[in-house]
């Protein structure tokens, strides 16, 4: 069985059944729950596997650092982030270079210094729950060395949402992982109070609650200009100091100015070559116009100009001067928008916005208490 922490403090693991499902704006949310029923609280992130050089040759992984910096925690990077999956590590694991027992050591230990300062541990998963099985250290595995009940996070659907619960929960099952509870993420306003009815049905054959059902947010699902600076590896190049705005849509311009200019909206991310100095124009025109009307507090749009030839220096020059937020992405046009459409936006305690509504939307619409009673029952 290897190594297994003893049961001090209370603690919880959070997976979700997939990539992309909405793991760590859930945990934000219960962390900032836990910590106004329990002050002492922790975070930990067991196994990472994106991380992040914080000086001195020291790595951590990511989430550890967004919640160190969002809720001013002092523990040590060690305690909460205590082993990596950097690239090549699998095939080290398979070539034999890298041994279980050592990583169990080593995260059982990180979780039980944190439990020593808390009254609450939430420990943070990787992907679904099968994540890290190739090196034997997977989310149920780890939960089980930490003996910790886990918290499943699912997309807002009803059939195939509890499919890969499901799948999930076998392999919980396989190591005696109790499941707390199932929270359900980014759930259709129209169809929330239909799949809790349906869903917490489904889940009572389990004997495991629907815990809450957090409803889509736009803002949460929209990436901001410093997402796109990621993804197109590309610097802001005038607005820079509007990175993490965000927009209420993304607009692909290929029509003529006419058609651009009688559907152009407020706060929207315009794609379009940068020698379309014509949309260009309107755009700053149309951003003028709202400013001078004082009818919406904050019109500014973005933009993403692509193709073979950069922005002239005139562009430019008229762009920083209205403060527009813009990328040049030396791309064309679709591809960019291709780009943009499967990319998915991490979140980071940098973009406060989208933190501050993440943590709202779970305090709201997630029963902390009872999820914490529940904990008391199934460990």
């Amino acid at each position: 069985m290897g190594f297994t922490a003893k049961t001090g403090s209370r603690g919880l693991f959070i997976a979700s059944t997939g990539q992309h499902i909405g793991k760590t704006t859930t945990s934000l949310g219960l962390f900032s729950g836990l910590l106004k029923r329990a002050s002492r609280t922790a975070f930990i992130k067991p196994v990472g596997q994106e991380h992040v050089d914080v000086g001195a040759g020291v790595r951590v992984d990511k989430d550890s650092i967004l919640f160190r910096l969002q809720f001013d925690l002092q523990d040590s990077w060690e305690a909460m982030s205590p082993v990596l999956f950097p690239r090549g590590f699998t095939r080290d694991y398979i070539d034999g270079t890298v041994e279980t027992g050592s990583l169990e050591q080593k995260i059982v230990a990180a979780y039980r210094s944190l439990q020593v300062q808390a009254d609450w541990v939430l420990a943070e998963g990787t992907g679904h729950v099968g994540v890290g099985s190739i090196a034997d250290l997977d989310n149920a595995r780890v939960a089980q060395l930490l003996g910790t009940p886990m918290v499943m996070i699912a997309s807002g659907g009803l059939g195939s949402a509890f499919d890969s619960l499901a799948l999930n929960k076998y392999a919980c099952d396989r190591l005696n992982v109790p499941i707390a509870g199932v929270i359900l993420n980014r759930v259709l306003p129209e169809k929330r109070e239909m799949i809790i009815d349906y869903m917490g049905r489904a889940l009572g054959r389990w004997g495991v609650p629907l815990l809450g059902a957090i409803p889509y947010d736009t803002i949460l699902g929209h990436p901001c200009m410093d997402d796109f600076e990621r993804l197109f590896e590309a610097p802001i190049l005038t607005g820079e100091t509007h990175r993490y705005r965000h927009f209420d849509q993304v607009r692909l311009v290929a029509t003529s100015n006419e058609v651009y200019e009688q559907h152009m909206e407020p706060r929207q991310l315009t794609i379009t070559p940068a020698r379309r100095e014509d949309i260009i124009e309107t755009t700053l025109v149309k951003l003028d116009e709202a400013r001078r009307s004082g009818m919406d507090p904050e019109p500014l749009p973005g933009m993403i100009l692509t193709g073979r030839y950069e922005p002239d220096e005139a562009v430019l020059r008229r762009l920083a001067a209205a403060d527009v937020p813009m990328i040049y992405a030396p791309v064309n046009t679709f591809v960019a928008m291709q780009m943009i459409s499967r990319h998915t936006a991490k979140i980071r305690v940098e973009d406060t916005e989208k933190v501050s509504r993440a943590i709202h939307l779970v305090e709201t619409h997630v029963d902390l208490d009872a999820l914490m009673d529940r904990v008391d029952a199934v460990v």
